[in-house]
């Protein structure tokens, strides 16, 4: 595709219109990548504007979870000698959010192992939401597994606006990485958190043995569900879990899966996530090829990035966090 296919289809875009699988696996095979980048940029300019829209979470129960996802270091099937530790308490809870909205972070999220927390468990971390809302506005996710209504709805009526429940990969990669849950089981949560009012934040992996075909359809797919925030991680791999030693994606196939995750969703936030260790050098043009939102601060079980040199990087390069 050469660079002036690449500008109908970003004026396309850019009017309300949308792209195909096929012309967004075109898109990924040309070799004008610095005009593709740049017409995500444009895309991202003209809906998600310039301020980069930041979060934190909180490691809020850790390890012993009972799925088997070939990535994560928290399943009970891999031994990886990540720290394991239950719900956290009010005071730890309300301490992290507090810290993080002092940093101008816009979003704070409590991120629990396990399949889902049980009902007794879901109210404990209410009593954190209803604790942190009476001392900030920071606005409240959760990332609780694969939560049914009821559960949802008493978070949502906690304080609780947006929900986190990762796709990870493509519907038809799935199953390779996952068996004791499914594809279905995911986008069932998050179809009953949208019923009950509440935002979704959804996105994946890039590495996870895909190819680029089904990582197109990972954007394809959180599209059709309609999610306004996408997480994009680049896998990190844990010794001990089925996929340590696998081979980072080089730079530009990072780059260009980003910009086709604009061109695909030009009005959800894409959100650098976790493995941001690992594109270091290639934040900044990632900036520049459709990234519009940041998870800041520490991770779930790795460092991340500082919460005041990412706003340095984002003035830098003539973007905004809302704390400025």
């Amino acid at each position: 595709m050469n660079i002036e296919q690449i500008d109908v289809l970003k004026q396309r875009v850019l009017t309300g219109g949308g792209i195909t699988p096929e012309e967004a696996l075109a898109l990924s095979q040309t070799e004008e990548k610095e005009a593709l980048y740049a017409a995500a940029d444009a895309i991202r300019a003209h809906f998600m504007g310039p301020v980069v829209d930041m979060c934190s979470i909180m490691n809020a129960q850790s390890g012993r979870c009972s799925e088997d996802c070939k990535w994560c270091s928290q399943s009970r099937h891999f031994k990886t000698g990540v720290p394991e530790y239950p719900l956290v308490s009010v005071d730890e809870g309300v301490k992290q959010a507090l810290d993080s909205a002092r940093h101008g972070v816009g979003h704070f999220s409590l991120v629990t192992s396990g399949r889902a927390l049980k009902p007794k468990q879901v109210s404990l971390a209410c009593a954190i939401y209803e604790a942190i809302g009476r001392e900030s506005p920071i606005r409240l996710c959760a990332s609780m597994g694969l939560l049914r209504t009821p559960e949802l709805k008493k978070l949502k009526d906690a304080g609780v606006v947006r929900y986190h429940c990762n796709i990870e990969t493509a519907p038809s990669h799935f199953p390779s990485l996952c068996t004791t849950h499914t594809f279905e089981d995911k986008r069932r949560t998050i179809r009953e958190a949208m019923a009950v009012g509440m935002q979704v934040c959804s996105g994946g992996i890039f590495g996870l043995g895909e190819t680029l075909a089904q990582r197109i359809e990972m954007a394809f797919a959180l599209r059709e569900i309609g999610v306004d925030s996408i997480p994009i991680n680049i896998l990190n791999p844990i010794e001990g879990t089925p996929l340590h030693g696998s081979q980072r994606l080089p730079d530009d196939e990072i780059l260009v899966s980003i910009a086709l995750f604009r061109f695909i969703n030009p009005t959800a936030h894409l959100r650098f996530a976790g493995g941001r260790n690992l594109i270091a050098g290639i934040q900044e043009k990632a900036l520049a090829a459709g990234i519009s939102a940041a998870l800041v601060g520490d991770l779930l079980t790795t460092l991340g990035a500082g919460i005041e040199q990412d706003k340095a990087m984002f003035r830098r390069l003539g973007r905004a966090s809302v704390a400025d």
